[in-house]
């Protein structure tokens, strides 16, 4: 793939991204699909929800506008096929829980039986890269539930670090950005075309949902960018340690959520209590603009490291960047507190 294909695809999913994403705005009325600001929440306005379905559009499409120009190995479109499966399946789960808002529990049912047609499929993390150097392989008894934690947990990363405008389409494409370029490192140029499709949907979303928002994403958006990693990183080689390294802020924002919430007693899966590092921050003064971009720059310097650093290094940081975080989000809890 040279620069003036690479800039195609982008092209092609940036403007019917954008193009779609304008339509929506004025489909959420209509489809009764709007977002109505809740208690706990940062949102104070209603908007559409209805941006997701415009980024999966402008993907699939860029897809295949790709699948005419790029050479494709049999291997590679039963790997696709998979993908395809699961976005197919995403679409009226995710119309199901925008209309209706589903309990945590039919959440992870739908999530589940995305993870695991995606597996039947043959998507499998059958192997990841040693920190030392080479790949460690996988028995299936590992491999499986592996892969099913992994997809699982980053369609529930995104969803919940969604929570403040521009946040989650952004972080989104910052990691498939990363995994574009470890995709051209690796010579694999048919699949690097899959994560720059997403970098250039989220950035033709992101066109309106920047602070303040015009549009949200909803269930379709973040179920789609969260699967849409999940598999990224999978198929191609094992790039399960560069998706950690560039989402290790939102990955350990979630893990701290859910464990104060559990120690509430109460779902891990259920806002309103401004658990997240963003609500924290805005109880400190930040603005949603510089909360957003605070995170953009913290991605997307782990991402650059992830490209740069060997991979004993990368453990180290990420590592580090965890107990960082971890201290961070302790020492904010204390301060909320005192000005309570």
């Amino acid at each position: 793939m040279d620069v003036i294909q690479a800039a195609v695809f982008f092209l092609v999913a940036l403007v019917t991204s954008a193009g779609l994403t304008a339509t929506a705005i004025n489909m959420g009325g209509p489809a009764s699909l709007i977002d109505q600001p809740r208690a706990g929440e940062l949102q104070r306005f209603a908007v559409p929800r209805t941006g997701g379905y415009a980024m999966v559009l402008a993907f699939v499409v860029t897809i295949g506008v790709s699948l005419l120009i790029m050479p494709r190995t049999s291997d590679e479109y039963l790997r696709l096929l998979a993908f395809g499966v699961g976005i197919v399946v995403i679409l009226p789960i995710a119309l199901i829980d925008d209309l209706k808002r589903m309990g945590w529990v039919a959440q992870t049912v739908a999530h589940s039986l995305i993870a695991v047609l995606t597996m039947i499929f043959g998507v499998l993390i059958e192997s990841v890269a040693s920190p030392f150097g080479g790949l460690i392989l996988l028995p299936m008894w590992i491999a499986i539930p592996f892969t099913y934690l992994w997809i699982v947990g980053m369609i529930n990363t995104v969803n919940l670090n969604d929570s403040i405008d521009g946040l989650g389409a952004g972080v989104a494409a910052i990691a498939a950005t990363v995994l574009f370029f470890r995709s051209l490192e690796l010579g694999q140029y048919s699949i690097a075309v899959l994560p720059l499709a997403l970098v250039g949907a989220c950035a033709g979303f992101l066109v309106f949902n920047f602070h303040p928002a015009k549009i949200i994403m909803g269930t379709s958006g973040s179920m789609l960018l969260g699967y849409s990693l999940a598999v990224l990183a999978i198929i191609g080689g094992a790039k399960i340690a560069t998706a950690l390294m560039v989402l290790a802020l939102p990955i350990g924002d979630v893990v701290a959520v859910i464990i104060q919430r559990l120690r509430a007693k109460r779902s891990p899966f259920k806002g309103g209590d401004s658990a997240h590092l963003p609500h924290r921050l805005t109880q400190l003064g930040w603005s949603p603009r510089r909360i957003t971009i605070a995170a953009y720059g913290v991605c997307g310097l782990s991402g650059w490291l992830a490209l740069s650093l060997p991979g004993a290094q990368k453990l180290l940081l990420f590592v580090a960047v965890a107990v960082a975080l971890l201290l961070l989000l302790i020492t904010m809890a204390v301060r909320a507190k005192l000005y309570e």
